[in-house]
C-alpha cells in the first residue's frame, strides 16, 4: 500500500536547483536508502517528505493517519533540556508512563550516556545526534525518516541499529553513507543527482550494477544522438537551393537535438602519489601510556610504523582512539613513553572536527592557502585540478565557504590536508559526513598514496577497502593487533573482545523476542541431556527443502518489486501486487524463523554424534 507520494517537486536555493520536477513514493514496509553527492539535495528531500520544508513546486501526499518520525542532520533542542527530558519530549502520554521512560533510559545507556540529567547544551555534536536518535526511536510512527543516523556510532552500535531497523515494522527512509549498513537494511536505493531522483530496487550492491546500466544506456543514447545530429547537420548544410525547400519542422527538430545536454561523465581519479619523500625513519612509539580521571586508556603500547602501512584503529566510543591519534601527532603528551618522528615525516591530520575555516573565503582561496600546485611523478597538479577531481566544479570552486553544505565543507577540509602533500595521513573518522562518491574517490586516492595511512573509523566497508592491519582497544588500556581488514578482524573474534558488553547489544533484542524457534528451543533445553535429539520425518523433509523454499520466496518478492512501479497509476493492480508482496514477505519471515530452528537443531544433532 502506498503511504506517501511526492509529485513534480522542485526545490531551489538562490539560483541553485537541488530537485527539479522530482517524483518520490513510499510503499508500506519499505526500507529506502537515499544517497548522492553532498550538496545535491538528499537532506532537502528528507525535509520535504517529513514536512519540515515546503517544495517550491509540487505536492506531497501522505496516507490518512500516517505518523512520521524525523531525525534531522542537525537536531535542535529546547533551552534547559537534559539528556533524558530531550529524549522523552512529546513521547510520554502521561506522567505515569514509566514503560517509555524505562525504554529511554535503556537506549541511552546503550549509547554510552552515563549522566541522564546532564544539560544538552554541554554535549558534543555527536552526543546530541544520539539523543535525537533515541527521541525519534521512542515515538510510535509509521514512517521513520533518518538523516545520517550512523554518524558518531561505533561498530557495535551500528550493528544494534541495523538489527533494530531490520525488525522495524513500519516504513524507513534514511540517508547514510555506510555501505554495509545499506546492504543489510534497505530494500530500495534512491539517488539524488543533479536535480533528478532515481530509484533502484534492491540493496546497495544491486544499485551499483543498476546505476552502471543506467549510465551505459545514457551514454549509448548520447552516441546515437550525436550520430543522428551529424547526419542531420550535413543535410541542413546542403546548397542554398536545397535549403529554401527545407521543412521548418525538420529544422526545429535539429535545433532541439542540439540543445539536449549530454550526460555528465563521472570523475575518474587517476593520480600519482602526492606525498613528499619519506626517509628511512618513520614514527616509533615506545611504551606509551595515557590515563584520564583514573581510567587507563592506553597502557605500555609500542609500535614502529612501516612505510606504506595501512592501519585501522577500532574500539567503542570513549576508549581512547582519538587520544592515541593526538599522541602520535604530538597534540597530546603521553603520561609515560615517547613518540619519535623521523625528520622527513610530514603528517596530515584529518580530525573529527574541521579546523577553523574563514567562511568568507572562496573555496579555491582556502585550498591555495596551502599551495598553488604540488609536484607528482607525472607533473604538476594545480589546486583547481585537485578540486575538480574531488567533485568541486568551476562554479563550486569560486563559491564562498559559508554557502557550502556540511559535507562539502568536510570534503574541502580533506582537500586542504592533501594539498600539503603529507607522507603520513592520520584520518580520524574520515567517513563522517562524506558522501559515498567522495569516499570512493578517497579510497582510490589512498590506493596510490606512497606513505603511511592511520585511520580511526566505524565504517566497516572503508576499513575493509583501505587497511591491512587492525589495532583494537580491548579494555583497561590494552591494544591488540590483528592482521587484515575489518572482516578478518571479525573472523578472528575481535569485535567481541573489543566491544565487550556492547557487542551483545546487536543480538540482545533478538534473544528476547519470542518466536516459534525460541519456544521450541526453550522446551527442549531442560531435557537435552535426557533425550537423544533427532529430526522427525516431517522436520527432515522440511530441512531438505527449506533453502529452496526461501530462495523461491525471495525471487517472488523481487519479481513483485520489479512489477509494482509499472502499475503506479493502476491502483487496482497496484494494491493487488502490493498485497501479494506483503503476504510473501510474511511467509518469508516465517520460513526464516523456521530455518533458524532447523539449522540449530541440526547442529546440536551433529554435536551429540561427536
Amino acid at each position: 500500500m502506498n503511504v506517501l507520494t511526492a509529485e513534480h517537486i522542485t526545490k531551489a536555493y538562490s539560483e541553485r536547483v537541488l530537485i527539479e520536477d522530482g517524483f518520490f513514493s513510499l510503499q508500506e514496509g519499505e526500507k529506502v536508502g537515499v544517497i548522492g553527492i553532498n550538496g545535491m539535495g538528499k537532506s532537502t528531500l528528507l525535509k520535504i517528505i517529513a514536512g519540515a520544508e515546503e517544495p517550491d513546486e509540487g505536492t506531497v501526499i501522505t496516507g490518512s493517519n500516517i505518523r512520521i518520525g524525523y531525525l534531522p542532520q542537525d537536531p535542535e533542542f529546547q533551552e534547559g533540556e537534559t539528556v533524558l527530558s530531550a529524549a522523552l519530549r512529546g513521547v510520554l502520554e502521561n506522567p505515569e508512563d514509566f514503560e517509555k521512560e524505562s525504554e529511554a533510559k535503556s537506549l541511552l545507556a546503550k549509547l554510552d550516556f552515563q549522566d541522564l540529567d546532564q544539560p544538552v547544551e554541554e554535549l558534543s555534536g555527536g552526543q546530541k545526534k544520539k539523543v535525537a536518535l533515541v527521541h525519534v526511536l521512542l515515538q510510535p510512527v509509521d514512517i521513520l525518516i533518518l538523516d545520517e543516523p550512523t554518524n558518531h556510532l561505533d561498530s557495535a552500535m551500528n550493528g544494534w541499529l541495523e538489527d533494530y531497523l531490520i525488525r522495524f515494522r513500519g516504513t524507513i527512509v534514511m540517508v547514510t553513507h555506510d555501505r554495509y549498513f545499506l546492504d543489510r537494511v534497505v530494500t530500495r536505493i534512491v539517488e539524488v543527482d543533479r536535480g533528478g531522483i532515481y530509484s533502484y530496487p534492491g540493496s546497495y550492491s544491486a544499485y551499483v550494477e543498476l546505476r552502471q546500466e543506467r549510465l551505459d544506456i545514457a551514454r549509448a543514447s548520447e552516441r546515437k544522438r550525436q550520430s543522428i545530429l551529424r547526419n542531420e547537420l550535413k543535410w541542413l548544410m546542403r546548397g542554398a537551393r536545397a535549403r529554401s525547400t527545407k521543412q521548418k519542422a525538420h529544422i526545429q527538430r535539429i535545433e532541439a537535438m542540439q540543445q539536449v545536454e549530454a550526460p555528465e561523465e563521472e570523475v575518474q581519479v587517476e593520480m600519482s602519489s602526492m606525498a613528499t619523500r619519506m626517509g628511512r625513519k618513520t614514527i616509533e612509539v615506545r611504551g606509551v601510556s595515557k590515563a584520564y580521571g583514573g581510567k587507563s586508556l592506553i597502557r605500555d603500547w609500542e609500535y614502529i610504523f612501516l612505510k606504506n602501512d595501512r592501519i585501522g584503529i577500532v574500539g567503542p566510543n570513549g576508549c581512547g582512539k582519538s587520544t592515541l591519534m593526538k599522541i602520535i601527532t604530538g597534540n597530546v603528551l603521553p603520561d609515560a613513553g615517547e613518540v619519535e618522528i623521523g625528520s622527513t615525516i610530514s603528517i596530515g591530520y584529518f580530525s573529527q572536527e574541521n579546523e577553523y575555516m574563514d567562511e568568507s573565503m572562496k573555496a579555491i582561496e582556502y585550498i591555495r592557502e596551502v599551495a598553488e600546485y604540488i609536484n607528482t611523478p607525472n607533473g604538476k597538479v594545480t589546486a583547481a585540478m585537485l578540486m575538480e577531481q574531488f567533485l568541486f566544479d568551476g562554479t563550486k570552486q569560486w563559491t564562498r565557504i559559508e554557502k557550502l553544505s556540511g559535507g562539502e565543507k568536510r570534503r574541502l577540509y580533506l582537500l586542504h590536508i592533501l594539498m600539503g602533500a603529507p607522507n603520513v595521513l592520520i584520518l580520524d573518522e574520515p567517513t563522517n559526513d562524506l558522501d559515498i562518491q567522495t569516499l570512493t574517490i578517497l579510497e582510490d586516492y589512498l590506493d596510490s598514496f606512497a606513505g603511511i595511512v592511520i585511520t580511526v573509523s566505524h565504517d566497516r566497508y572503508f576499513l575493509d577497502r583501505v587497511v591491512r592491519r587492525i589495532f583494537s582497544f580491548e579494555g583497561a588500556g590494552h591494544i591488540r593487533q590483528y592482521e587484515g581488514g575489518y572482516s578478518d578482524f571479525l573472523a578472528a573474534g575481535g569485535q567481541e573482545a573489543a566491544f565487550g558488553a556492547a557487542f551483545s547489544l546487536g543480538t540482545a533484542v533478538q534473544k528476547n523476542e519470542p518466536d516459534e524457534a525460541g519456544e521450541k528451543k526453550n522446551k527442549n533445553a531442560g531435557r537435552a541431556h535426557a533425550e537423544k535429539l533427532r529430526f522427525t520425518y516431517k522436520e527432515q523433509k522440511e530441512f531438505e527443502t527449506i533453502d529452496d523454499d526461501i530462495a523461491a520466496l525471495e525471487e517472488k518478492i523481487q519479481d513483485l518489486e520489479n512489477k509494482i512501479p509499472k502499475f503506479a497509476t493502476d491502483f487496482v493492480k497496484l494494491n493487488e501486487l502490493t498485497k501479494e508482496k506483503e503476504e510473501a514477505e510474511i511467509l518469508l519471515e516465517e520460513k526464516m524463523d523456521r530455518w533458524v530452528y532447523l539449522n540449530d537443531l541440526a547442529e546440536r544433532i551433529e554435536g551429540q554424534k561427536a
